[in-house]
């Protein structure tokens, strides 16, 4: 086990409850004792692939040591692992000065940046930008902070002149995924790529004929299932470190990109949008 002392209550009672788990959930416990660090940055789908056995399996491990689900055990076993300070601010020092805490932070944020632009495939932002040329509408939608990241996309669209819309509630999102038509795109914003109520609305759409395009950090993961162009992110994150960011960062970036690219290939349109919504809020400005 990694990191021995620190604590380690979710590890410990992975130990005492592994000869009552099957052969099947015995993977996924030698899995996490292995690397108890690098499952805290997994996906379901990550760790599941790791152990060598299904999602369910996963499910079925982390309720037997008491929690609702793989969320909430990675979070008990991130607490276990770092202290404090690290929780908020990673590889921040509690002696660093400000100055210090500035310079990391941006060296932090620009290579997330560098890496979300290694990760992004070509094949998969020409299948995104492909289909946003020829669709109805444009439907984002995010839970949480992935949420406030969908309402930033709608209103780039819009200005681009795309019919767009976003929804950030789980029922609202529910209730949108259950109305689109092969004509529309939906784009599913989330870093884990694990969030039910968004997993959930993707496979709706997707099962109503709409071109799904998913932004995650984690490209396996549920999310991904269900989604016709992958567009990845690199920054990674805790449960303790939900909403973080560089996360967000990375989630915009990949929406400059993809909505720069489609605005430069439809240019006439797209100045023409811009210019006309650009004149609307001229009276709103001194």
């Amino acid at each position: 086990m990694n990191k021995a002392g620190t604590g380690q209550r979710s590890l410990t009672m992975i130990s005492s409850v592994y000869p009552s788990l099957s052969k099947a959930e015995q993977k996924v416990a030698d899995a996490v004792l292995a690397d108890a660090e690098t499952t805290v940055y997994s996906s379901v789908t990550d760790l599941a692939e790791k152990a060598g056995v299904g999602e369910t399996t996963v499910i079925r491990f982390c309720r037997k040591l008491g929690y609702r689900g793989f969320q909430e055990f990675k979070l008990a076993v991130a607490q276990d692992l770092v202290s404090p300070s690290q929780h908020v601010h990673g590889r921040i020092e509690d002696s660093d000065d400000v100055p210090t805490m500035a310079e990391k932070i941006t060296a932090h944020n620009t290579q997330t940046l560098q890496d979300t632009h290694s990760l992004l495939q070509e094949a998969e932002l020409e299948k995104a930008c492909s289909a946003l040329a020829r669709c109805q509408r444009v439907m984002f939608f995010g839970v949480g902070s992935s949420g406030i990241t969908a309402a930033d996309a709608k209103y780039r669209f819009m200005r681009l002149g795309f019919h767009a819309d976003c929804a950030s509630d789980a029922h609202v999102i529910a209730m949108n995924a259950s109305m689109v038509t092969p004509e529309d795109v939906v784009v599913g914003i989330t870093t884990s790529g694990s969030t039910k109520d968004l997993v959930d609305a993707v496979k709706m759409s997707k099962q109503n004929g709409a071109y799904v395009i998913c932004i995650t950090n984690h490209a396996r993961s549920p999310i991904t299932q269900y989604a016709d162009a992958i567009l990845l992110g690199a920054a990674k994150e805790t449960p303790l470190q939900g909403g973080a960011f560089s996360s967000k960062l990375a989630q915009i970036h990949v929406l400059d990109i993809l909505s720069t690219v489609v605005a430069m290939r439809h240019r006439e349109s797209a100045f023409r949008s811009l210019n006309t919504t650009a004149k609307s809020v001229l009276d709103k400005l001194y």
